[in-house]
């Protein structure tokens, strides 16, 4: 979870605990990724099952809003909205990492465009994290 981009809340159509459960687990990735606009769609899996369904469209739609996600029934075993859940999904990490970088770039400019400070000689100090990534401490 502390790594993913987004997230599949999948739950079974057949089974209102399993949409009950959704309502945990969103809490817990919103509390690891400490990001309650974590990239999320949730599906409601075993649409060919139609005729044992326990979770209504209705329900499952509402509890997709309450999180701010959007909701596709889809059947794993005939591969309907399969790939169109993975590609909205997709769809929103980019989105985000895109909306993330201008924050960042925008933050950058402005610090650039601040007036210079005199820096003590000495007191540079460069750092690398885990990813590879430099960021200077001045």
């Amino acid at each position: 979870m502390k790594s993913g981009q987004g997230f599949l809340l999948v739950f079974s159509i057949t089974s209102l605990s399993s949409l009950n459960e959704l309502s945990e687990l969103r809490d817990q990735i919103v509390r690891i990724k400490d990001d309650p606009q974590i990239p999320l769609v949730i599906v409601g899996n075993k649409s060919d099952l139609e005729e044992d369904r326990a979770v209504s469209r209705a329900r499952a739609f509402g509890a997709a809003q309450s999180y701010n996600a959007p909701y596709y029934e889809t059947s794993a075993r005939r591969r309907n909205n399969v790939d169109e859940a993975f590609v909205d999904l997709c769809r929103q990490i980019i989105k985000k990492d895109v909306a993330t970088r201008q924050i960042r770039e925008m933050e950058r400019g402005e610090r650039t465009n601040r007036p210079s400070r005199r820096r003590r000689p000495g007191k540079r100090k460069l750092l690398v994290d885990r990813g590879g990534q430099r960021c200077n401490i001045l």
